[in-house]
């Protein structure tokens, strides 16, 4: 399924759009599983464990899905990361867990694939609950590499059950994101071999990610680590997406991919209820992919195969824009984005964060002042330094 060594799903990305399914986890919530489908009192609510207890329930979601027409089907395994399994008590279960999810959704992908049309597994990766740029002592409190680890086990898992794509979705901390993406990178090393990484923020409705990463900002960053495809998913609707969908078009040749929720969800009795209806979602997605040039939409929390029927009709009746993309060279911090090439010239670096060439700077980091060093970095920003060059090295 490889034409020269790029991978059947990429080749499918450049030919046409590509609609995925729809929610794994609210759909498997409205079909009220039993205490022995989670596999016991104690393990009561483990939606990721139902792969295990309750295929069967897993494979009547992936089957709505795929009796519509989607062409990618996501695994349940969103949170099966082995910090995540670790809060039930089966972290040793994570590398079967996920292989497993990717399995069964390979074979249902296999029996429905077709010559003109290939079905596609999306082996799911979401947060794992830490937010490793946060200083909060408690969700900030875990060692990069630990993530690394943990993001490893799950992908090796997802790879070695026949997962077509590792999609590192709904991320609210770019930290995490990049520990993700060393993960998959280390399993592919395991598995011997490799897939594409599609990475995805989850957005506010300011357009900014949980910690305040700015699309800039996440642009710059995924293209640095060479994620394969770029996009947003769950948060809001697509109403709210609108922006951020056409900057990333407009600013990357990445394929870009753009999977919401049915709208942002209501309250209603204690129940979470969303509440925008099938056209005009896929009216609004099938927008992005005509005026903006998505090049994979699809649903998330709250999307039925009602809304993933209406949105491959809707995709199918238009042409995917192909517009002018603006590669300026950026570099960015965890918050924005920098062009490298000012209008007016030059772009300034503020050199003084250096403790090879500053003896105050170097003073102040032996003695873990900080608070110093942020004080000299702010008073570069403030004479006018776009970008700093940080040196923390000591002799």
């Amino acid at each position: 399924m490889e034409d020269n060594g790029r991978p059947a799903l990429l080749q499918a990305v450049a030919r046409r759009t590509l609609v995925f399914d729809g929610a794994i986890g609210t759909t498997l919530q409205a079909a009220n599983p039993t205490v022995e489908d989670f596999g016991g009192a104690k393990l009561e609510g483990w939606i990721d464990g139902l792969v295990l207890h309750a295929p069967h329930l897993i494979e009547r979601v992936h089957r709505s899905f795929l009796d519509v027409g989607c062409d990618g089907v996501t695994t349940c395994s969103f949170q099966a990361s082995a910090l995540r399994l670790a809060e039930w008590g089966q972290r040793e279960q994570t590398f079967d867990l996920n292989r497993a999810a990717a399995a069964l959704a390979r074979r249902l992908c296999d029996e429905y694939a077709t010559p003109d049309q290939p079905r596609f597994v999306v082996g799911s990766m979401g947060p794992s609950g830490f937010l490793p740029a946060s200083s909060d002592p408690t969700l900030g409190g875990i060692a990069f590499s630990e993530l690394v680890d943990s993001f490893c086990v799950q992908a090796h898992g997802l790879v070695e059950g026949g997962a077509d794509l590792l999609a590192i979705e709904t991320g609210q901390d770019i930290l995490e994101i990049k520990a993700a993406v060393f993960g998959a990178r280390a399993a592919f090393e395991r598995a011997g071999h490799a897939v594409p990484i599609l990475t995805s923020v989850s957005l506010d409705q300011t357009g900014r990610m949980l910690l305040g990463t700015d699309i800039g900002a996440v642009l710059t960053i995924l293209e640095g680590l060479e994620a394969d495809i770029i996009g947003i998913n769950c948060s809001t609707g697509p109403d709210y997406m609108s922006e951020p969908v056409r900057y990333l078009c407009s600013n990357t040749t990445r394929p870009i991919s753009c999977i919401p929720n049915a709208g942002l969800p209501v309250n209603v009795g204690g129940v979470a209820c969303y509440q925008l209806e099938p056209g005009p979602m896929a009216a609004d997605l099938a927008r992005f992919v005509q005026d903006y040039g998505a090049s994979i939409v699809g649903g998330c929390c709250g999307t039925t195969p009602e809304h993933i029927a209406a949105l491959i009709a809707a995709v199918s009746q238009v042409e995917r824009a192909r517009l002018a993309v603006d590669t300026t060279p950026r570099v960015a911090s965890s918050m924005r984005a920098i062009a490298l090439q000012q209008e007016p010239p030059p772009l300034l670096i503020g050199e003084r964060v250096n403790a090879q060439g500053s003896r105050a700077v170097k003073r102040m980091l032996l003695a873990d002042d900080y608070d110093g060093i942020l004080t000299v970095a702010r008073t570069q920003v403030e004479g006018g330094a776009h970008t700093l060059d940080v040196c923390v090295a000591l002799t």
